[in-house]
């Protein structure tokens, strides 16, 4: 008989007390992934909206996150590494490991393998390099009657960017911020303000074919950055917080878990020319696949 005087709002109130944790439980941590305009590394608009590279692997890397609300914000280089600075939470598929950016950032295992910087061209403007396959960009950046663009606060890799420092304000290296970073560089270069543009083998490839202009670009080898595989690696980059080092270490097995997949591999792969395949996947087997496990 004492149940029967226990009254309905007491019942419901100690009812609504075991649901609230429950409830609490099922909220997500949430991760902003930071987007550039930098096709065909990471694609927004268009017929390849999220067909990039870049784009492939965050949804590879999101799935294996399912715990997690995943946003993705698109703006400029800059504005991604302030973002960092502030401890935010919010992360990068694809950045090269420096030592600058390790004092605000957690990296994961390398994410990427991709070609190393080449030296991006007018066919008939190649007299200018001398007529080679390949150049000393240090070589380049000291003639004062050459000059080279490349987008701000962006890396190419440790030995390219190494060089790079050594002759920033020089005066014939010009830097550009934005967001269409790479189409514009490849508009300066075809109308003649720039002699050449530091990028991706790969980026020359899509923007000459968005462009109509394929013949009328070459790439040049730099000789500087093709000893070693330093600059073919890239990683995930989340902020130097408590939250960022628990993403990464989550992150870092997803990335251990696909990287041997065919899926994977072929994020990249469909980009190269066919005949660096063969080159690349022993690369991507032999140091890419090792590295990290």
């Amino acid at each position: 008989m004492l149940f029967r005087t226990i009254p309905l709002s007491c019942a419901l109130l100690a009812l609504s007390a075991l649901l609230v944790p429950a409830r609490a439980a099922t909220i997500k941590e949430s991760v902003i992934w930071l987007e550039a305009v930098m096709p065909p590394f990471l694609t927004q608009d268009g017929e390849g909206r999220d067909r990039g590279y870049g784009n492939v692997i965050n949804g590879i890397i999101q799935e294996g996150l399912s715990d997690y609300e995943h946003e993705t914000m698109t703006t400029n280089i800059t504005r991604h590494f302030y973002k960092f600075k502030q401890g935010e939470k919010v992360c990068s598929v694809g950045l090269y490991r420096t030592p600058e950016r390790e004092e605000f950032m957690y990296f994961s295992v390398p994410s990427f393998l991709t070609l190393p910087a080449v030296l991006i061209v007018r066919k008939d403007a190649r007299s200018r390099f001398g007529n080679r396959a390949s150049v000393k960009l240090a070589e380049i950046l000291s003639d004062k009657h050459l000059t080279v663009g490349l987008s701000k606060d962006r890396s190419y890799g440790a030995k390219t960017d190494d060089i790079l420092k050594r002759h920033l304000g020089s005066g014939n290296i010009f830097e550009i911020t934005g967001q269409e970073l790479s189409l514009n560089l490849f508009k300066m270069l075809m109308k003649g303000r720039l002699d050449g543009i530091v990028g991706l083998p790969e980026e020359a490839l899509y923007q000459a074919e968005q462009l109509g202009i394929r013949d009328q670009l070459m790439t040049l080898t730099i000789e500087e950055n093709q000893s070693g595989y330093e600059d073919w690696l890239s990683s995930v980059g989340c902020s130097k917080t408590p939250w960022g080092k628990a993403i990464i270490e989550r992150i870092d097995e997803v990335l251990r878990a696909q990287r041997p997949t065919e899926r994977y591999r072929a994020a990249y792969e469909r980009w190269l020319d066919p005949n660096a395949i063969e080159t690349y996947r022993r690369v991507y087997d032999e140091v890419f696949l090792e590295q990290g496990r």
